[in-house]
């Protein structure tokens, strides 16, 4: 299995590389949060083309950016690596946020060597769906979403959306028929840090209904009130 080690204490980096090596494992270090990320997005990259998986294990405390930050940030580059996020803190708080950005697992140091071996076992087995790259182009009915050139069409026709509709028409398109909440909406789109009090994912979800659905026979994004918001093709008990 392939380790990307995205840690800047040089003693907790070596520690785990040489353990993880002697376990078996290709390991590569980064040193900094730039470099693992550069090097996460190639990982990515090589396994879309049929290479291997590439495990990050990432700490929560580099120097140059937040390991939060550095999840999110690949997370909304559609990179699906699985990432095992280390860290000293241990609130309950801290570990929420980690995994809702986008961890897969999280372990507090100090912790012992035969739990992480575990802990990268399991992830091995449970993957993210890795088995096969992501789907590059999601369809809901005529709408499209192509990942790759991120342009959006229905019924062929290309539509204008800013960056924050886009991110939101993906969440939505990623899973037809699925119930969001607007607290999921929110820590998906704009992350955790936002106001759950605020408004903001029902004026975005009136923008991006008013592009998608508008002249349209067929309206594809729906609302359960007092619940959240769906989309799929004429869901039953929904309202507009």
């Amino acid at each position: 299995m392939n380790i990307l080690i995205i840690e800047d204490d040089p003693r907790i980096a070596d520690f785990l590389q040489r353990g993880l090596r002697a376990e078996g494992m290709r390991v590569q270090v980064a040193r900094s949060g730039a470099e693992g990320l550069d090097q996460a997005r190639a990982a990515w990259d090589d396994h879309r083309g049929g290479g291997e998986t590439t495990l990050v294990i990432l700490d929560l405390m580099l120097g140059d950016m937040s390991g939060l930050d550095l999840c999110q940030t690949l997370r909304a580059g559609q990179v699906e690596l699985p990432i095992l996020m280390l860290t000293a803190l241990s609130t309950v708080e801290d570990r929420v946020t980690g995994l809702r950005l986008g961890a897969d697992d999280y372990l507090c140091k100090p912790f012992d060597f035969e739990e992480l071996l575990a802990r990268i076992e399991a992830l091995r087995r449970r993957g993210r769906a890795l088995q096969s790259p992501a789907r590059t182009v999601l369809r809901v009915a005529d709408l499209e979403l192509d990942r790759v050139t991120m342009k959006v069409t229905r019924g062929g026709k290309v539509l204008a959306l800013t960056a924050r509709e886009m991110a939101l028409l993906e969440l939505l398109m990623s899973a037809p028929g699925r119930l969001f909440s607007r607290e999921r909406i929110l820590a998906n789109v704009w992350g955790v840090n936002e106001d759950p009090l605020t408004n903001i994912v029902d004026v975005y979800i009136g923008r991006l209904r008013g592009k998608v659905d508008a002249g349209q026979a067929q309206p594809l994004i729906h609302t359960q009130r007092g619940l959240g918001y769906r989309l799929e093709v004429d869901p039953a008990g929904a309202s507009r």
